[in-house]
């Protein structure tokens, strides 16, 4: 069963759970007139940054979409790269992710991936699993849409072999299927690189999210950027369907 959302009219000014939408590695290296992989290796350094940052202003869950289910179709040579460098990102901050007390999770179509990246992926989650602090989901190979069709292919199983009613799906059913299951839904998402768009991620869990965008590009996201972003989400009044009237007798 996935844990309910932020509840509503919550007065906490600090969101609960954060979801970052990386974009502008690309540009950013063609801006410096490098390949884009060189953006993808300066990606990781904001990373750090969005992760230190989260821990310290007491955020209890991350969440960042490292690479879609749409990204297969770049060209093979960038691909490549990308996988690459998710493999020596994990052999060189693992350990110290897990010295800092953060629990490691990745989500997607994990098995469309090559074996020695899945084989370091369970190592990494295997390892900081008893972790107790900043919980760190990393989406991989991972598509909004796919994720509710899969969950939908769950749910039907689940009819067919008689363990579930119709009548018994629920959002609370439908929600413990999905790959952010367990975890609240986000507070807060935030999209670098100047676009507009959440891009088929999280389409369930994003439904009453506050959305921040900045033309910033993710190698150039710091602290300071991320704390403009907080500063937006503790100005907004969540209401949940309700209205302001509502919110404000509570």
């Amino acid at each position: 069963m996935s844990e309910p959302s932020a509840k509503p009219f919550s007065d906490s000014s600090v969101p609960r759970h954060v979801a970052i939408i990386m974009d502008g590695n690309g540009r950013w290296a063609n801006s410096k007139g490098k390949p884009r992989r060189a953006g993808h290796r300066a990606g990781v350094k904001a990373v750090r940054s969005s992760i230190e940052t989260a821990a310290q202003r007491g955020i209890e869950f991350l969440t960042l979409f490292a690479f879609s289910s749409e990204n297969w179709s770049r060209p093979e040579e960038e691909v490549s790269s990308l996988m690459n460098l998710f493999v020596e990102a994990l052999r060189r901050e693992v350990d110290e992710l897990h010295r800092n007390n953060v629990k490691l999770k990745f989500v997607g179509a994990l098995n469309e991936l090559a074996t020695g990246l899945k084989n370091k992926i369970a190592l990494a989650e295997d390892k900081t699993a008893n972790n107790t602090g900043l919980s760190l989901t990393v989406a991989m190979a991972y598509g909004g849409r796919w994720d509710i069709i899969e969950a939908t292919k769950a749910i039907a199983a689940r009819v067919a072999e008689g363990a579930l009613r119709i009548d018994d799906i629920n959002d609370a059913e439908f929600a413990a299927q999905l790959e952010l299951s367990g975890l609240p839904d986000p507070d807060l998402l935030i999209r670098t690189g100047g676009e507009q768009r959440i891009s088929n991620f999280l389409l369930w869990n994003l439904a009453y999210s506050e959305l921040w965008f900045t033309d910033v590009l993710w190698p150039e996201f710091d602290a300071a950027i991320f704390d403009q972003a907080l500063s937006y989400y503790s100005g907004k009044q969540r209401r949940f369907g309700h209205t302001g009237d509502q919110v404000e007798s509570v």
